[in-house]
């Protein structure tokens, strides 16, 4: 006889969200892999929307390439998106620094006119999302990975205690 699947609980989401959570505190490489990959999906996230959603396919290069954590870097691609509309006037505002006027034409005419059309109000919002994302990731990565490796820590800990009293009750 097949199983059946065990109908959907909302009761059950809190356990599921805290095992998938323990997973990557448990994922080999720990912390940093983990606070690596946040940072490369948020960073991704940063310059996604201009680019039509493209942007979100260099995660898994990224990932292979650095070595981090898959689903942590779902994870932080979904934080950007959390926090991209408050971040999108900062990101314009560094794309129109770092890329004066004559610099953007002179790059937009270098383009065929199909890809200059899309690209023509948008690159600021790249060029500053990539920049702030960078940044931002950056500088998330080092308080998350010692977030992570304190939170590890203090559950090894608690382990470590109660398996001496657990040890001890027995011997006693």
């Amino acid at each position: 006889m097949i199983p059946l699947k065990k109908r959907f609980e909302w009761r059950n989401v809190g356990r599921w969200v805290r095992y998938k959570y323990l997973q990557l505190l448990r994922a080999k490489g720990g912390p940093h892999i983990v606070a690596l990959g946040f940072s490369i999906g948020l960073a991704v996230e940063m310059f996604t929307l201009p680019t039509g959603g493209l942007a979100f396919f260099l995660i898994f290069p990224l990932v292979y390439l650095f070595r981090a954590s898959l689903a942590s870097s779902l994870i932080g691609f979904l934080f950007g998106k959390i926090i991209y509309l408050p971040m999108a006037f900062l990101n314009q505002k560094v794309g129109s620094w770092v890329m004066p006027k004559q610099s953007r034409h002179a790059l937009l005419h270098q383009m065929p006119p199909w890809l200059a059309d899309i690209l023509k109000h948008s690159l600021n919002l790249i060029v500053g999302g990539m920049i702030v994302g960078a940044v931002l990731g950056l500088v998330l990565y080092f308080p998350l990975r010692m977030l992570l490796k304190y939170t590890t820590e203090r559950r090894k800990e608690r382990r470590r205690q109660r398996k001496a009293a657990l040890h001890s009750h027995h011997n006693g």
